[in-house]
């Protein structure tokens, strides 16, 4: 789950470096992607021993919701968020609930 969400979360997101910069707020959006990449390595960490790194996993669910419940919400009251935007908000939703249940699953530690 968490090693399919980085590599994912990579090739989504990389390309975005290559977009132009909004004329306000280019800082803002470059540093979104770069934190947003950051994470990408955190997932793939929790991947490699899920046990081990099962306390980060709520933090994995944290980064998912802190774009995905915004970014629907103005969405759905109409602010100017773009459709495709909308359609990565519900992604990352999806991916923050896998997280959840994975972390559901997974054992304290192993027997």
């Amino acid at each position: 789950m968490f090693r399919g969400a980085a590599i994912y979360g990579v090739i989504v997101l990389a390309p975005l470096y290559l977009a132009p910069l909004p004329s306000v707020g280019g800082e803002v959006f470059l540093g979104f992607t770069g934190l947003a990449l950051v994470f990408q390595a955190v997932f793939w960490l929790i991947g490699s021993d899920p046990v081990r790194y099962r306390a980060l996993m709520l933090l994995a669910v944290a980064e998912k919701l802190v774009f995905g419940v915004p970014a629907l919400v103005l969405f759905a009251q109409g602010y100017p968020v773009q459709p495709p935007v909308a359609v990565f908000a519900g992604i990352d939703l999806a991916l923050g609930l896998g997280f959840w249940l994975a972390w559901r699953r997974t054992p304290l530690r192993t027997s």
